[in-house]
């Protein structure tokens, strides 16, 4: 069994933990079986982005970390107090200790800049929320990350992305690293995310 810890920061963007709730709860259920998703955070009572409480299932002081295959981190608001938590010692160590250990770590839209905080990004090509009203990718930059504005990328065991219309794909991508290809593919065609994808119009 794969174990994926979904790292809550209180302020986060619902639906950019969905993501990954969804695809690995269906390849748990549909696909090969093989992940099981466990969400922390460092406070018993969480408050996503937009007026709704979620209680995390396991504090991070409770956790082993070690127990974990990998990491997965949905971004927020500043204005919900997202980066008073995503940018906490806490939050920086358990991101240093996936890195260290090479397992992989998946984030979306700012939740990159956790990461950039953390320091596990430096030198590293990443993105962050990179639409051209925001100041984002100049702040991931400045933590000397190759910051690129591509809508997804991959560096080695470290996938960030551009912006919540990216969360699903974020979410195959961490399925793939965890299993394989034609497992991930299934899992697409069970939840019709392929089927979208070729008839848009549809």
């Amino acid at each position: 069994m794969k174990k994926v810890l979904l790292l809550l920061a209180n302020g986060f963007e619902a639906y950019e933990a969905s993501v990954f709730t969804d695809v690995l709860g269906w390849n748990q259920l549909e696909g090969d079986g093989t992940t099981e998703v466990v969400t922390a955070g460092i406070r018993p009572q969480l408050q996503a982005t937009w007026n709704f409480n979620v209680t995390p299932e396991k504090l991070v002081q409770d956790i082993n970390l070690e127990e974990f295959d990998a990491l997965a981190v949905p971004g927020g608001f500043e204005e919900a107090g997202f980066y008073e938590e995503a940018f906490s010692e806490t939050f920086s160590e358990i991101i240093r200790h996936f890195d260290q250990h090479k397992k992989p770590i998946a984030s979306i839209c700012v939740a990159s800049l956790a990461l950039a905080h953390s320091g596990v990004l430096y030198g590293r090509k990443a993105t962050t929320y990179s639409h051209p009203t925001s100041i984002r990718m100049t702040q991931l930059a400045e933590y000397g990350v190759r910051a690129a504005t591509e809508r997804i990328v991959v560096d080695e065991h470290i996938i960030t992305s551009s912006n919540p219309g990216t969360a699903m794909d974020v979410a195959f991508l961490l399925l793939e690293m965890l299993t394989s290809k034609d497992n991930t593919e299934k899992v697409r065609d069970l939840m019709g995310v392929n089927m979208y994808q070729q008839n848009p119009g549809k």
